[in-house]
């Protein structure tokens, strides 16, 4: 890729796209599904330059799915390419595609996710269209819409503007402009909205977080991470392998946003969740760490969880077999109880407006 400065990244299951400043797209790894884009299904250990775009396409975004690939550009054009044995690059009954092929309804997109095996996108004048693999009720559609699962299908049970929609699993993610609603299933807590609820498709709003300010979402596969205005970072989902960043010994399972403590020394500008992993990009506070304060609120529960092994939820009906009266009381009582949350003051929100935006 030298000289050029890479701008934007995205990686799938077993393959990453790249965009540079120049205003080229290139990409590497997997490709039997053509989801590199360079017109083959030959894998590739180098990066490539996808010859389709040129210096008219300025890209916006880059995601990429289990076996697809997306850009998106500046003036609202998505490009989508690669696996659509589900429908989930929106080309109805195509297989797979191996170059990039513009997606559609009439009206300009400002947000692309790719999920494993569904999608969706956000237009200008904040609608959200799904597409893809229709099961456990990641598309957010009613049954008689399901039908359709292979083109772009609005989502028409949110009655907000949506502003970005994360792709996970089995499960979706939307951040409107005043609240984040999830969808699909929550086996392992990717939904946020507790242990009484492990599968929708009729979206949800987390509740727990109405009095945050979110402005970034991201999922992985079993997992969900949010970023506030003021950089503080919630995970929620499946805690195997420390991918929730908590810190914990035994990775157990969080179903209600939790507050990440180890950045609370830096401002969290981005996240991206893979499968097993998470990474964070962040800034210190230049000095006013020590104004964090401790704070006692009630009925707040941004940092209490119902934890459960994984291996309680591998088979057999979830629900009846890992949570008993006695827990689902517990965790009434903790969220009713009185907490600690840390907040963040005046000053460093004053430091986020004025040097980190």
């Amino acid at each position: 890729l030298k000289p050029e400065k890479v701008k934007l990244a995205a990686c799938g299951r077993n393959h990453t796209l790249v965009s540079t400043e120049g205003g080229n797209v290139y990409a590497t790894g997997g490709n039997n599904e053509g989801q590199l884009g360079l017109g083959d299904t030959e894998e590739r250990n180098t990066f490539h330059v996808i010859s389709f775009f040129t210096s008219e396409h300025k890209i916006k975004q880059l995601s990429a799915g289990s076996n697809t690939s997306a850009a998106l550009t500046e003036d609202g054009r998505l490009f989508m390419w690669g696996d659509n044995s589900e429908g989930q690059i929106g080309l109805k009954n195509v297989t797979n595609v191996c170059v990039p092929q513009q997606v559609t309804i009439g009206k300009p997109v400002s947000w692309i996710s790719c999920g494993y095996y569904h999608s969706a996108f956000v237009t200008t004048d904040g609608e959200l269209y799904v597409f893809g693999e229709p099961e456990n009720g990641k598309l957010g559609l009613p049954n008689q819409l399901l039908g359709n699962h292979r083109t772009p299908q609005l989502v028409s049970e949110i009655p907000e503007k949506v502003i970005q929609v994360a792709c996970g699993g089995e499960h979706t993610v939307v951040l409107t402009e005043n609240a984040v609603y999830t969808f699909g299933l929550g086996q392992f807590g990717q939904l946020g909205l507790g242990t009484f609820l492990f599968e929708t498709s009729e979206p949800k709003v987390i509740e727990n977080i109405r009095d945050q300010t979110i402005s970034h979402i991201s999922c992985g596969e079993n997992h969900t991470a949010l970023i506030t205005d003021i950089g503080l970072m919630y995970t929620f989902g499946d805690g195997r392998h420390g991918k929730l960043g908590l810190g914990l010994e035994n990775f157990t399972n969080h179903f209600i946003p939790t507050l990440c403590s180890n950045f609370l020394r830096f401002i969290v500008k981005l996240v991206a969740c893979g499968g097993c992993h998470m990474v964070v990009f962040a800034a210190p506070h230049r000095g006013v760490a020590k104004e964090i304060e401790f704070n006692e609120i009630n009925d707040t529960c941004l940092s209490v969880a119902t934890f459960l092994p994984y291996s309680s939820l591998t088979s057999g009906n979830v629900l009846q077999r890992t949570l008993s009266a006695r827990m689902r009381r517990r965790e009434r009582l903790s969220l009713m109880s009185s907490g600690r949350l840390y907040t963040i003051n005046n000053e460093m929100r004053k430091q986020r407006n004025k040097g980190f935006n």
